[in-house]
């Protein structure tokens, strides 16, 4: 535990646990992932999500939540993350290298979990941006895999290359050999459904549109529509896409579920991106 003296009253104050950067990725001019140490005393559910930060000028923390992207059996922790030139976090954050440290508030909390769900054979999970972290958590963890029959993980980005990370990722699980021997079979159940709103692509649309219009469902070859009994899903985007995919599933009878109430789907209603 770091600490720091307080200049007016001369008390030591705890700070956050430090944890050192391991590596960083930037995937484009706006996206970048990075890992960090794990501290030992770290227990999580894939999906929840944590907060992090960087000591500002003054000393104090400045922290955001961020989602744990790496399963919950990892040795190290992954986050993905935007850049906002002007953000007071993410203009600072975007620029770590490997070595340096981040503040990290081992309090892991959130409702992107199995437990927040009633069981289910058809598992969506619906993220735009930077919303694919959590959920690069859950398609790592065995579990996924174990409750459900199938699996469609919806990515939607402005441009071809804000998907490279759902892209790889899926391509990293599949051809993983430690996946494959823990999971078999099973890993066919992933199904990955990517679109773009804006760049050019083999899919076009944003994700609301294309369950309003039918399409998602001909493209994937199942049935319209989803039913409450079988469909489950997990969501985690823009305020926007949090609002209009709310309305869009209990319009098919799906009620949100919380850690204390599970039901039929939950939303994300923290995250950076």
């Amino acid at each position: 535990m770091n600490e720091m003296t307080s200049p007016k009253t001369g008390t030591v104050k705890a700070l956050p646990d430090a944890q050192r950067v391991t590596e960083v990725r930037h995937w484009t001019d706006r996206l970048f992932s990075f890992r960090v140490t794990r501290p030992a005393s770290l227990r999580f559910r894939s999906g929840e999500f944590v907060m992090i930060g960087l000591l500002k000028e003054d000393g104090k923390p400045l922290l955001r939540a961020y989602s744990i992207a790496s399963p919950a059996w990892d040795d190290s922790l992954e986050f993905y993350s935007i850049k906002v030139p002007d953000g007071p976090l993410t203009s600072r954050l975007q620029h770590i290298e490997v070595g340096d440290e981040i503040i990290l508030r081992p309090k892991p909390v959130g409702t992107l979990v199995h437990d927040a769900l009633l069981p289910g054979k058809r598992l969506w999970f619906f993220s735009t941006g930077t919303g694919i972290a959590p959920f690069a958590s859950l398609l790592r963890e065995p579990q996924t895999y174990e409750d459900y029959d199938e699996i469609i993980l919806t990515h939607t980005c402005r441009d071809v290359a804000e998907l490279e990370y759902g892209r790889q990722l899926i391509e990293d699980l599949r051809a993983d050999e430690m996946m494959r021997e823990l999971l078999g079979d099973a890993l066919d159940k992933l199904r990955y459904y990517p679109t773009t709103t804006r760049e050019e692509s083999p899919k076009m649309g944003r994700v609301t549109d294309l369950l309003r219009s039918g399409a998602i469902f001909d493209d994937l070859g199942i049935d319209r529509g989803m039913n409450p009994e079988a469909d489950r899903a997990m969501v985690c985007g823009s305020i926007g896409l949090n609002t209009d995919l709310k309305e869009i599933l209990e319009g098919y009878g799906l009620r949100e579920g919380a850690n204390s109430n599970p039901a039929e789907y939950v939303v994300e209603k923290a995250f950076v991106g």
